[in-house]
């Protein structure tokens, strides 16, 4: 009999009887109010009178009418960089502890994103509640007692003047309470492995070890360790070595293109549970199962606002234009894409995450991501967003009975003049009949998407797909940033980042 599972379980059950509802709206307002007055007396909150808009009879619309929005690039030109000069009380008071490092999707440069004492609280808060959210997934008691698995970025920060750098996911696993370590893997010795391969072949090498109950992290890096877990030890699936593995919880990406290929490592059914923890903070959660959406974490240091995601409010760079409205967490509806933009206890400020999402019940505040506004596609006016290319994998998955983990695209001309789009498709496929897989992507796009099939009657001439293996994506990480954390495969190129990776698979 599970003892421990059953009293922690009971433990859970009891926090979430006496756990009140939240109401979203009223405790997102007291957020706002909470860090525009513990900001008010930083540089940031004098230049832009915080002490005068918490006088506003309607503070939100106050704040948004005063404030531009901010991007990484604008906010760390204009006022982040003078943490690194010593300067202190900045955007938020005193001085952070740790800088989260992220380059994102787009780049081979590192983002300096402060992460305040504040803001570790607000995520350990965030994960806290992601922990009671498991008394809805009807788990037995004796998953409580097993381990789990978080495959990050590195632990072993580095030291710079007087904070500390790492990816958010690092940061976050070298704050893990005492207590937990008992149940954390790969444990403090192998997490602070910096090289991603040499951290992977440690956990393959002592995987019969531990009695792994759950996973946690990317999809595709949590793949690509499994299938060398299962590699080295000759398996035909991870539950041969983990037979007590039960839950996954995502993060960072829309779990669904992954979901094929993640199952086909699996020798029975796991629960997925969907998080969204970026470098700027816990954004949102999964807290029952009878869906994938994630509920925002409204009361934890973070203030939300959206911009409708339409093409005259986004920018070629993907920025927002100055004049574009937003709104409040109150006038939001559901099944329509918005820009998320946020103000946090780290002292970011109206800030592009770069992010689209849409809601799918506003009562909750649950959301799902949609995709990134880098990578909406919209050249001769395709309109083209990340989860319309997602649905299309799906279709196309589901066509040739394959799976298809990775993909790019680049909207240019080819040699006869005319646009096309063209894809890149990581997949197993053998001998992949490359034509028959366009049309059947151009279809599905044109089914899903109107403005898509508009422009394909008038400036897109066609589609071209080539198909590559899955791992040739993975190498491309590796070489323009590194493997493992929180990196992601860009979605959509430009034509000077797409023929350098013309140039690298050719190679």
């Amino acid at each position: 009999m599970a003892i421990l599972g059953n009293i922690i379980k009971g433990i859970i059950n009891i926090k979430d009887t006496l756990t009140p509802d939240i109401d979203h709206n009223e405790v997102q307002e007291e957020v706002l109010k909470s860090i525009l007055k513990t900001a008010k007396t930083t540089q940031f909150g004098k230049h832009y009178d915080f002490e005068s808009l918490l006088d506003a009879e309607d503070i939100p619309k106050a704040f948004a009418e005063r404030l531009p929005y901010f991007d990484y690039n604008s906010l760390n030109t204009n006022w982040w960089n003078k943490l690194h000069e010593g300067a202190t009380d900045v955007t938020w008071p005193g001085v952070p502890h740790y800088f989260a490092l992220s380059s994102g999707t787009t780049g081979k440069t590192s983002k300096r994103i402060p992460v305040t004492d504040e803001m570790i609280e607000a995520i350990r808060e965030s994960g806290i509640k992601q922990v009671f959210a498991l008394k809805n997934f009807d788990l037995p008691p004796d998953f409580f007692e097993k381990e789990i698995m978080m495959l990050g970025s590195s632990t072993d920060l580095e030291e710079r003047d007087d904070h500390l750098e790492g990816e958010i996911s690092g940061i976050s696993a070298s704050r893990i309470p005492s207590w937990f370590r008992g149940y954390y893997k790969p444990g403090e010795e192998i997490a602070k492995i910096d090289d991603w391969d040499d951290r992977v072949q440690r956990i393959a090498e002592r995987a019969e070890e531990w009695d792994i109950g759950a996973l946690s992290g990317i999809p595709s890096w949590i793949e690509l360790m499994l299938q060398k877990v299962i590699s080295h030890h000759n398996l035909n699936n991870i539950h041969e070595i983990w037979p007590n593995l039960q839950v996954y919880t995502s993060g960072g990406v829309a779990f669904g293109p992954y979901k094929k290929s993640f199952q086909a490592l699996m020798g029975k059914p796991v629960t997925v549970i969907d998080t969204y923890l970026a470098s700027e903070g816990y954004i949102a959660t999964q807290i029952r199962p009878e869906t994938d959406a994630m509920q925002l974490n409204t009361e934890n240091g973070i203030y939300f606002e959206f911009v409708p995601f339409k093409p005259e409010y986004i920018n070629e760079d993907g920025s927002l234009a100055p004049d574009a409205p937003s709104i409040t967490l109150k006038e939001v509806k559901p099944e329509v894409d918005y820009v998320l933009i946020i103000s946090t206890v780290s002292g970011a400020w109206r800030y592009l995450i770069g992010d689209t999402i849409k809601f799918t019940d506003v009562e909750r505040a649950e959301i799902k991501i949609t995709g990134r506004t880098k990578f909406f596609l919209n050249t001769v006016g395709s309109q083209l967003s990340v989860n319309k290319m997602d649905d299309a994998m799906k279709v196309l998955e589901e066509q040739f009975d394959a799976k298809i983990t990775e993909y790019t695209i680049c909207a240019k001309r080819g040699e006869d003049g005319e646009f096309y789009h063209f894809w890149y498709l990581g997949s197993d496929l053998e001998q992949p009949n490359e034509e028959k897989i366009a049309n059947a992507l151009d279809d599905a796009l044109k089914s899903a998407n109107k403005n898509y099939k508009v422009a394909r009657s008038k400036a897109l001439k066609g589609v071209k797909v080539t198909v590559i293996a899955p791992d040739l994506f993975y190498d491309w990480n590796a070489r323009n940033k590194k493997k493992g954390g929180q990196v992601k495969m860009e979605r959509v190129m430009n034509e000077e980042k797409f023929a350098e990776w013309e140039d690298f698979i050719n190679g």
